[in-house]
């Protein structure tokens, strides 16, 4: 099987990869297409980076703003909603200032304004989904409020070359902090879940070992604090330099779900096990131990359920055709064992398929606001729009969007 890992440098998509929009989402009897150019600026804020973009339907991202809130939420070990917020507030202007002249724009060029109606904290999406709602309803554009998740799963039809943009239908693992998810995505606004979580997500999870093994949070966040700590060179690569950890179980085998509480509280009871009585503190050699050991433990589950679900959709395809992309998309996306994991997991068990493994840019499986404008063109070109009512949606079924 020949497995691909499809890479499309961002700064490629600045010279125009240019074809008919209908290559990458698939016409009906509604769409309207039309020849010009349309053009969007989206607005993002469902967590703790504030985000604003321009993108128009040739596939240009012509700016991509993310302002991350990681000093003012550090000290705290996590999100603090109301800290995210008052961050959004202050910041919101700021990247739609930027993201406007980074694209050489104003508001005058813009033909429509996207936000993240959720999910996500309810707080923090109110300030993207009240700036894009009185933009667009004191500038008279039409409206468009984008599934946080729908925008994850459809970044590689953006930033995927024309010869290797997935095509419907294809699955999608979406690992984020707030989420963990395979869906099948049969069209834009089309996507049954086949699995998730019911306590932590695998992003939250990651980032409370990264707290609790005491890891200095990087530029990046804490997700990844971890990935930079269990690659160092300096620190002891050979497994029989370090401590023993425990084989954690495989969780609930055999069946499409996902669960993390269980191994969190596994390095919790790791980390008590193991602190030194003087300090209260894991040595150094303890850190390497228990943080590969999860790493390794948790994308191992990503792995095995995976392989499940595309097995399962080869025997319940019926008149479907067949799979030939999965598409890995969210935060946790852009860890490298992550993608050398499941690459290898694809040509170890499914060596007979024929399917491409594909990841967005690294720096568009982070929460961004190019995402949301992309996964609002089909419903712009459409003329499908939101009223400027609109509320926005902490929770949100994925699935609902088709209903």
């Amino acid at each position: 099987m020949a497995v691909r890992i499809l890479y499309w440098d961002m700064a490629t998509t600045r010279e125009g990869i240019c074809s008919s929009f209908s290559l990458f989402f698939p016409c009906n009897h509604r769409w309207r297409f039309q020849r010009r150019t349309f053009t969007v600026l989206a607005l993002e804020s469902s967590a703790d980076d504030t985000c604003a973009a321009v993108v128009n339907s040739r596939r240009e991202i012509l700016s991509n703003i993310v302002l991350k809130q990681h000093d003012q939420h550090q000290p705290y070990g996590g999100i603090q909603p109301l800290v995210a917020i008052k961050a959004h507030q202050q910041n919101m202007p700021i990247a739609v200032s930027k993201a406007l002249r980074t694209a050489k724009l104003d508001m005058s060029q813009i033909d429509g304004v996207a936000f993240t109606r959720g999910p996500g904290i309810n707080g923090c999406l109110s300030v993207c989904s009240n700036a894009a709602k009185t933009l667009a309803a004191a500038l008279n554009k039409p409206l468009v409020g984008v599934h946080h998740m729908q925008a994850h799963a459809l970044t590689p039809l953006l930033t995927s070359s024309e010869e290797e943009v997935p095509e419907f239908p294809f699955l999608t693992l979406l690992v984020s902090g707030g989420h963990t998810l395979l869906l099948l995505a049969e069209s834009p606004m089309k996507f049954t879940q086949l699995a998730t979580t019911p306590d932590e997500a695998i992003g939250r999870a990651i980032d409370k070992v990264a707290r609790d093994i005491g890891l200095e949070w990087s530029s990046f966040g804490p997700g990844a604090a971890l990935e930079k700590f269990c690659m160092d060179e300096n620190l002891p690569c050979d497994a029989a330099e370090l401590p023993e950890v425990p084989t954690f179980p495989s969780v609930m085998p055999g069946r499409l779900a996902f669960s993390f509480s269980g191994l969190h509280s596994w390095v919790d009871r790791y980390i008590s096990q193991n602190r030194d009585p003087s300090t209260g503190d894991l040595n150094v050699m303890h850190k390497v131990a228990v943080a590969r050991s999860f790493q390794y433990m948790a994308f191992k589950q990503l792995e095995e359920k995976l392989v499940l679900a595309i097995e399962f959709c080869e025997r319940n395809s019926g008149k479907m055709r067949p799979l030939r992309h999965v598409v890995v998309s969210g935060g946790v996306a852009s860890n490298t064992l992550l993608r050398k994991t499941l690459s290898d997991a694809l040509r170890r068990c499914l060596p007979e398929k024929s399917i491409s493994l594909v990841f967005p840019p690294p720096s568009l499986c982070t929460d961004n606001a190019a995402m949301i404008a992309w996964a609002s063109m089909h419903r712009f070109l459409a003329e499908d729009y939101d009223d400027y009512s609109i509320d926005h949606r902490a929770k949100w079924n994925i699935e609902d969007l088709s209903r």
